[in-house]
């Protein structure tokens, strides 16, 4: 799937009008990006796919400001992981979900 286009953003070989600063009314989160598997107004992004400990985070589609593509990781054997940055606004409530080891204290 096609990451600018699940955010129905204009294509990469098209010029877009700057819109920026991004960084006064939003906060970049970068990862791997898909769509929420049961509600379509939100998705999920795995913060560092290729870690050990990856988190995913969760954003309303309405909260993101702008989205970028940023160079992709590689895996071990050589497969490419696309990644985007996102600028979601600030004050927008998000959710993490993150591994924890099973009787460790996950607090």
């Amino acid at each position: 799937m096609d990451t600018f286009g699940y955010l129905e953003a204009l294509p990469l070989n098209r010029i877009v009008k700057y819109r920026g600063p991004f960084s006064k009314d939003g906060f970049p989160f970068t990862g791997f990006m898909r769509q929420h598997p049961s509600e379509k107004n939100k998705l999920i992004l795995i913060d560092d796919p290729l870690g050990e400990t990856p988190r995913i985070l969760e954003f309303k589609l309405e909260d993101i400001l702008h989205a970028e593509e940023v160079p992709q990781a590689v895996t071990q054997s050589g497969e490419g992981v696309p990644l985007v940055k996102l600028w979601i606004r600030r004050g927008a409530r998000g959710m993490i979900l993150e591994p924890f080891v099973v009787g460790d204290s996950p607090a």
